[in-house]
């Protein structure tokens, strides 16, 4: 998988991509990060990227020239997802992430200021919010989306049945967790745990997954 990010602040995504699963997967020659400054593309003696709105109003608007020249540069034609990081998007969620997985080539669009010329729009395939918020810019947005996304393509995660019990991965909350040791401060691992009996085990985790999902998640369960 090839992951462009059109930014104004490529340095932004060295301390994330450069780090744990998202480098790993780069250094196994699975994933390989581009980061694409489209100041660089804006056609202007003065790097101008925004504008001024039309119509008056707070603010300054991304101009459409910078981000379609800097898109017509990648030259990776049409097998590709273009994600415009947007608060108007979609919410982002383990079932995107999924389905992001698969793909070949993902471009991820990072606004600032105000907003976007509204004929930006046209270059994407899907408008993507990681939550109800605004932030200074997309960059924050695209790091979370990649690090979802990535940790599924085969061969990233060590295990790979890891994530497949994930949170949200099976419609609920995962089940709890313990390790060593077996009693600590006065609390002990559930007995079942140590049983040995696998579909006991199961049964159990199936269970407590239902009920913290029905305490915390109860929307998920819609249906």
């Amino acid at each position: 998988m090839n992951i462009y990010y059109l930014t104004l602040f490529p340095d932004m995504y060295e301390g994330v991509l450069g780090a744990s699963i998202l480098k790993r997967a780069k250094d196994k020659g699975i994933v390989d990060y581009h980061m694409i400054n489209f100041r660089d593309f804006s056609g202007d003696k003065h790097n101008k990227v925004d504008d001024y709105p039309y119509g008056g109003g707070a603010g300054m608007v991304l101009k459409p020239e910078p981000v379609f020249n800097a898109m017509d540069s990648l030259n990776i034609g049409d097998n590709k997802r273009v994600i415009l990081m947007c608060p108007q998007g979609k919410p982002f969620d383990q079932k995107l992430a999924e389905e992001l997985a698969e793909e070949d080539n993902i471009v991820f669009i990072n606004g600032h200021y105000e907003g976007y010329d509204e004929r930006i729009r046209t270059l994407v395939t899907d408008e993507v919010s990681i939550g109800d918020y605004v932030l200074t810019g997309g960059e924050l947005a695209s790091m979370t989306m990649t690090d979802a996304i990535v940790r599924l393509i085969p061969d990233v995660l060590s295990n790979q049945a890891s994530h497949q019990e994930d949170s949200f991965s099976t419609g609920m909350l995962e089940h709890p967790h313990y390790t060593r040791p077996r009693e600590y401060r006065g609390m002990k691992v559930p007995e079942v745990l140590l049983s040995g009996n696998h579909k006991h085990i199961e049964e159990w985790r199936h269970e407590q997954s239902l009920k913290r999902t029905r305490e915390r998640r109860p929307d998920l369960l819609d249906g």
